[in-house]
């Protein structure tokens, strides 16, 4: 839109549409990528969430330079609640997630899960708790791409009933269930032989998605879920976020975009070099505010400037 004078655009290897730029908008240019109307914009429902699932306290993390990469941050999910995380890459995020999924050795603090210390926990341990796991890059780090759909479709509970027993895989059972999740995700093409490794990043991202939910996570970390993604994809991944949060799912949402933190979450929490420069609501913040925050301001310092601007008494802060 920014720099092109016409547009084309295909789908399933047609050309759908060839309109000037000038003479449409990203909502019809959506509609042909996609075949149908798209929700461009999430519309939550308004939920009560249940009591605290996960509570993080003065957690401290270091990142592969051994440099201390989260400093000190807490914060509390409740059942039903998306908790967002914005911010530039780089200032924790990742870290962060590694840590509440296992992946990376908590320095100092605790994390808290249904009540329970958690914070020595190994992966294993953490996935049997019934913690679910979307990773920033699903190539790398959410499937095997060179194994079929059936085997990514169970990974992280494939040793266990009914996947397999006494250490042998129960195959019968793996496609069955390949079979259903495919269906039901609508991941195409419709085939647990193919290996995902194959599929467009899309259909990739519907099997991860379709694997977690299946194991009817409790809380899930869930990084960057629409990264490469096309219009249709990226509505069907907020549908499923937002379907997590109704089934009482306490859900932490790390994405460096901000219209998806801000229309999918609860609450967010915006990260600068480790910290959490402050927590606010959707409906009461602005994209600018949110900027800010990002770029090193605290929320209350945001807040009596904007204040002081306004003529505001600054002997009331």
């Amino acid at each position: 839109m920014e720099i092109s004078d016409n547009i084309t655009v295909m789908r399933l290897g047609k050309v759908t549409g060839n309109v000037a730029a000038k003479n449409t908008n990203a909502r019809e240019l959506a509609n042909m990528m996609v075949g149908r109307e798209v929700v461009l914009r999430v519309e939550k429902s308004a939920k009560k969430p249940g009591k605290v699932a996960v509570e993080v306290d003065n957690l401290w993390v270091k990142d592969n330079r051994n440099l201390d990469a989260v400093r000190g941050i807490s914060f509390k999910i409740r059942k039903g609640e998306v908790l967002g995380v914005a911010g530039v890459a780089g200032n924790g995020q990742t870290e962060l997630v590694e840590a509440l999924t296992g992946l990376r050795k908590i320095e100092k603090g605790k994390y808290i899960y249904n009540g329970e210390d958690v914070t020595k926990k190994t992966v294993r341990e953490l996935r049997e708790r019934n913690i679910g796991h979307i990773p920033e890059d699903r190539y790398k780090y959410a499937m095997v791409k060179e194994y079929p759909n059936y085997y990514n479709l169970i990974l992280g509970k494939h040793y266990k009933e009914p996947f397999a027993k006494n250490g042998f895989l129960n195959h019968k059972v793996i496609n069955k269930n390949a079979e259903i999740l495919i269906k039901r995700f609508d991941v195409r093409p419709p085939d647990g032989t193919i290996p995902t490794g194959n599929l467009s990043g899309g259909n990739q991202q519907k099997v991860v998605i379709a694997r977690e939910v299946s194991f009817n996570p409790e809380f899930i970390v869930i990084a960057q879920p629409t990264r490469g993604l096309d219009v249709g994809a990226i509505e069907y991944v907020h549908k499923e976020i937002l379907n997590l949060r109704e089934k009482d799912v306490a859900v932490l949402l790390v994405s460096m975009e901000l219209e998806e933190v801000l229309s999918l979450s609860d609450r967010i929490i915006v990260m600068y070099e480790g910290e959490i420069m402050g927590e606010v609501k959707p409906d009461e913040v602005t994209i600018e505010e949110l900027g800010l925050m990002m770029a090193g301001h605290r929320i209350e310092d945001i807040k009596l400037e904007e204040k002081l601007a306004h003529g505001g008494d600054p002997i009331e802060k």
